[in-house]
């Protein structure tokens, strides 16, 4: 009886996920079937098992099973795990279509740091088309990446490529259980963590629009002989699916929608795919593993824990002058505890509102006739760096990139008053390259936020019939490969730049923008409106998507409104705004900030439910904090507090900053399998637990 239940709820969740493939892909509708259908057998209030400090280095077992499967299934030229169509046959069926070449492992960081690199070439021996994989494996993180790349050598047009798969293959887990996050709605949930077992019907992962609204494209697959975390890098349309069999998961990934043929010299690529390997039946081995080689390898170097304190949004109309004489108002303890400066949207000229100036990339002259460097010659007299908000990719008529955006074919998609910047165009991408290099070393940026308003799935769409002769795509795959060489570009000539991702809060965050930015502002559900209204539970949202992106993301921030003990707390992040609270809380939250890019451990997932303690943990097996956030309506008069990643033998002392009469002594073993019983106390409160082995 169970079993015929579990196949029905099985079959209810992929005629929904089947719902959602067919409906209008920007749209409420969508979103709510994709939540419908990951809710029909996922679950979103659980537990992990203790882990023991022990068990969370990668071991010798796992480094050798992650070096067996790139060598077996990329590194090779027998049973590729990557995939792709030419004409209708596909590589894995018709290896013999195909001459492959594996080159020589790259001395360890010759290419990306930590990682020995290869490159695998094929010749398609009835066409022009050759391929490249360019693979890396990160050894001591039993951790490998590979991407494809297609290219037409010849001087006629190619058969049609289609299914360009950065994985298709069966991983011989056996049975698994999947972790997998909600993406940005925006909603109160935005991030939240599903557990679910991985069905024998296809479960279907994909973006809304070009841009992760339903899901987040990462995948912990925890499985019966062992576990792995999928993640995806595709700043665009998307696509995951993975499928239970009788020997493991069948896993696939690629861009969502292509189907077109190469024109002489014309070029598409996969999205970035990466495997990391754990063993012992915990998700947060996965977890933890996936999260050291993203901060030692993937984040940009200059990626830190920063604070910022937000000096004028989009309804600010201050001059420059103004903004200076602010920045002495600051009070001095704030201004100590204060990385950069933040200036949002509405410093270039525009009409109505904001949004109808952009593409206008130059400072107001009325406000700022000497641009913006005035401004951040200030800030760096006191210590900060600068951030500044573009939002480079959209443009409204009668700005400066549209007037240049008409001197050429195609540099702009237009569907309505709102216009796309055509960065599938070298010409375009060269050009806003140089713009805003330009803008950004005259006003003296240090921190460039990019932010992305609309979904840009439709507008790939006209632009691959007005553009490129109807090519299923391919405006989507120059886009997004652009979309990478753009960021690449400012780095490489701004020093010291650090990207800020934010797309309408959230909606950009895969692999590939991880290795070139940290999400400063990651959900807009925390924007406040023009009258400053906030929602009402927006202190417990941002508990709830800390506690379900910090297993993927080891760096986000939002802004804090509030200046009450609660609401401070609500906040601590490694990369926070508006950074005002009692110089009094600024111990305990520095020092809790320093432990969140150690390890991470959900400790209670309570959603933003007001009847339920939320609760997680950061540090090592040495030192961290407990954060635990008792709502306002959690009724019980105490709760029991197990902490997670301690070594049993060792013995810890318990502190509470708030209560220096609070001393508890246990072995971890008690910590973790035990606990002990904290007093809920006034609520909502939330609660700090320091730990430091003795």
């Amino acid at each position: 009886m169970l079993l015929k239940l579990k196949s029905l709820f099985c079959l209810l969740q992929a005629a929904l996920m089947a719902i959602s493939h067919f409906s209008v892909y920007d749209s409420n509708f969508k979103r709510w079937v994709d939540r419908a259908a990951l809710s029909v057998t996922g679950v979103e209030h659980f537990s992990f098992a203790p882990i023991e400090a022990e068990a969370i280095p990668v071991t010798a077992s796992e480094k050798a099973r992650c070096r067996a499967w790139f060598d077996r299934h990329i590194r090779t030229a027998s049973f590729p795990a990557y995939d792709f169509t030419v004409g209708n046959r596909s590589l894995q069926k018709h290896l013999s279509d195909w001459e492959i070449s594996v080159g020589a492992e790259s001395a360890a960081g010759a290419v990306y740091r930590g990682g020995k690199t290869t490159e695998i070439t094929l010749r398609h021996k009835k066409s022009s088309l050759r391929a490249a994989v360019e693979a890396t494996i990160y050894e001591d993180y039993a951790t490998c990446e590979w991407t494809v790349r297609l290219v037409n050598a010849g001087s006629s047009d190619s058969p049609a490529v289609r299914d360009l798969c950065g994985v298709n293959c069966a991983l011989d887990m056996g049975r698994a259980t999947l972790y997998v996050s909600k993406g940005s709605s925006p909603a109160a949930d935005d991030f939240t963590l599903v557990k679910t077992a991985v069905s024998p019907t296809t479960m279907t992962f994909n973006a809304n629009g070009g841009r992760s609204e339903s899901f987040l494209p990462y995948f912990n697959l925890s499985g019966d002989e062992y576990g792995a975390v999928m993640a995806v890098g595709w700043t665009g349309q998307w696509y995951a699916s993975l499928k239970q069999g009788l020997q493991g998961v069948q896993a696939v990934d690629r861009q969502e929608f292509l189907n077109a043929k190469l024109l002489p010299g014309e070029s598409v690529r996969s999205p970035l795919t990466s495997l990391t390997f754990y063993e012992g039946g915990n998700a947060l081995k996965g977890f933890e593993s996936f999260r050291r080689w993203e901060l030692d390898c993937v984040f940009p170097e200059n990626a830190a824990p920063l604070k910022g304190y937000v000096i004028a949004n989009e309804f600010n109309t201050l001059t420059c002058d103004e903004l200076i004489a602010q920045l002495d108002t600051i009070d001095p303890t704030v201004m100590e505890h204060t990385d950069y400066f933040w200036m949002d949207a509405g410093w270039y000229q525009y009409h109505e509102g904001w949004h109808d100036g952009v593409g206008n990339w130059t400072p107001d002259p009325a406000r700022f006739p000497a641009l913006l460097k005035p401004l951040s010659d200030a800030m760096a007299a006191r210590g900060k760096r600068f951030l500044l908000w573009y939002e480079p990719e959209r443009v409204r008529e009668g700005t400066a990139l549209y007037d240049e955006a008409m001197r050429h074919a195609d540099w702009i998609v237009g569907i309505g008053d709102n216009l796309m910047w055509n960065l599938a165009s070298d010409g375009a991408c060269d050009f806003l390259t140089d713009r805003i290099a330009r803008s950004l070393l005259e006003n003296g940026v240090s921190i460039y936020r990019q932010d992305f308003n609309f979904t840009p799935l439709e507008y790939w769409r006209k632009a691959d019939k007005e553009f490129y002769g109807g090519r299923t795509g391919i405006a989507e795959n120059h886009y997004v490969t652009n979309l990478y060489r753009y960021l690449d570009g400012l780095m490489s000539r701004v020093d010291g730049l650090l990207i800020d991702n934010c797309a309408s809060g959230g909606k950009r965050l895969d692999l590939e923008m991880s290795r070139r930015s940290v999400p400063f502002w990651r959900s807009d559900y925390n924007c406040g409106d023009a009258e400053g209204n906030i929602k009402p539970d927006v202190l417990e949202a941002t508990q709830a998507m800390t506690a379900g992106l910090s297993v993927w993301l080891p760096m986000s921030g939002t802004n804090q409104y509030y200046h009450s003990s609660y609401a401070i707390r609500s906040a601590i992040l490694t990369n926070p705004s508006v950074y005002e609270p009692d110089p009094a809380q600024y111990v305990a939250y520095d020092q809790i900030r320093a432990y969140m890019t150690e390890n991470y451990f959900p400790l209670a997932l309570g959603g933003t439910d007001p009847a339920r303690v939320l609760a997680m943990q950061f540090g090592s097996a040495d030192a961290g904090a407990a954060l635990v956030y008792f709502r306002a309506d959690v009724k019980d008069p105490v709760w029991r507090l197990r902490l997670n990643g301690l070594s049993p033998a060792r013995t810890y002392t318990l502190t509470d900053p708030d209560d220096p009469s609070f001393a508890v002594s246990a072995t971890g073993r008690t910590l973790m399998y035990e606990g002990i019983d904290l007093p809920v106390g006034v609520r909502p409160r939330a609660a700090i637990v320091l730990y430091a082995a003795s």
